[in-house]
Order: C-alpha cells, then sequence, then structure tokens
C-alpha cells in the first residue's frame, strides 16, 4: 500500500512539474530593450492552510451507466463515503499546487466543489468522455479572515481517456485519482498567481 501511495505522488509530483513549465513567448515588434516598472504594492501570498468544502447537497450516483445525472460521479476508488473521498482529492492536490506559495501575506485557501462528475466504469472502459469538475475559490487574510478579492468559480473539466488508453495509463500509474489531483495542483497554481497579479496592478 505504502508503494502505491509513493508512486502516486511521485507521480502528481512529475505532471505538476511538466505543467507548470511553459515556453516564454517572444514577440518581434517589441523594442530591444524595455524599461521594467516596478510595482507600489505587489501582492505575494503564503498558504497558511487549505480548507475544503464538499456540501452534502450535492446528489451523488453510484449507477454504472454511461452519464449518470448527479453532481458526484467517482467510481475511481472503492465505494464509500464519496464525500470523504473528494473531498481529500481536493485537499491533497490544493496543498500540492500552493505548496511552493512562501510570500509575506498569510492567507487562506477555501474551496468549495459544487461539481465532481468523473466517469463510471461503463463509459471508462469503453468511450472515455470528461472529468466534469467545478469548484469556487476565495481567498482570506490568516490575521483578520477578510475577504480578499471575490470567489471565483473555476470550471476544471479534464478529458477522461477511454478504453485501451485507459488501461496503459492505469498501468503506468496515472490513475484516474492522479491525473485529477495533477490537474487541479497544477491548475489552482495558475489561478492563485493570476490573482496576485491582478491584485498587485489594482494596488
Amino acid at each position: 500500500m505504502r508503494k502505491i501511495q509513493n508512486i502516486a505522488l511521485a507521480a502528481l509530483a512529475l505532471a505538476v512539474s511538466a505543467c507548470s513549465t511553459a515556453p516564454t513567448a517572444v514577440s518581434r515588434n517589441e523594442p530591444a530593450a524595455l524599461p521594467l516598472v516596478a510595482r507600489a504594492n505587489p501582492v505575494d501570498f503564503s498558504i497558511k492552510d487549505v480548507r475544503i468544502s464538499v456540501p452534502k447537497t450535492l446528489i451523488i450516483s453510484e449507477e454504472n451507466i454511461y452519464y449518470p445525472t448527479a453532481d458526484i460521479v467517482w467510481h475511481g476508488e472503492a465505494y464509500g463515503n464519496r464525500y470523504d473521498q473528494v473531498g481529500a482529492i481536493f485537499n491533497a492536490a490544493m496543498k500540492h499546487g500552493v505548496q511552493d506559495m512562501k510570500g509575506h501575506q498569510k492567507v487562506y485557501l477555501d474551496v468549495e466543489v459544487t461539481r465532481f462528475h468523473s466517469l463510471t466504469k461503463r463509459a471508462r472502459y469503453t468511450v472515455g468522455g470528461v472529468h466534469s469538475i467545478k469548484f469556487v475559490y476565495s481567498l482570506r487574510d490568516a490575521k483578520t479572515n477578510a475577504l480578499i478579492g471575490k470567489p471565483r468559480l473555476v470550471s476544471a473539466d479534464l478529458k477522461a481517456f477511454g478504453g485501451n488508453r485507459a488501461l496503459k495509463a492505469e498501468h503506468k500509474g496515472l490513475t484516474q485519482k492522479v491525473r485529477i489531483m495533477s490537474h487541479l495542483a497544477s491548475l489552482i497554481k495558475t489561478e492563485i498567481n493570476a490573482t496576485q497579479e491582478r491584485l498587485s496592478q489594482t494596488n
């Protein structure tokens, strides 16, 4: 069991690293040298804690059909408390995504899951589909608990493998859980960096 967990964490770290590396854009129409403009009040967060909410009002389906009508569809783990399982996925992914944020302003990252519609086994081993995931995140000052900016709704959809491709990915350790966690970790890192940039420009 420990070996499987270590493989999953290693795969998650590798995937997040790969996702967060982007090529540098070059514009041939810009002057050779541009002056650097220093911002008076740059925003730089340090995530003190991640707080995940999976409301019990979300409807769960365990039907093994192609597309159940529900808010939570998660067959990527053994049958159990799906609220807890989805919460654990988000908690691990979000913490991994923000672990390198060590800025001067300590904040809480609050995340509320609004949809986690993954694949049933029937869809996964045939046609594939989309992991349809949505969540709202907000940042709060760790000292005052005051809201920083506005809550943001994020659509975190991810293409889901099907058939032989799904089986091959699993054999490499890229289970649905690992792929989703990697995707969420990379996405929240991008989102918070963009929020810091927006707030820095308005300060």
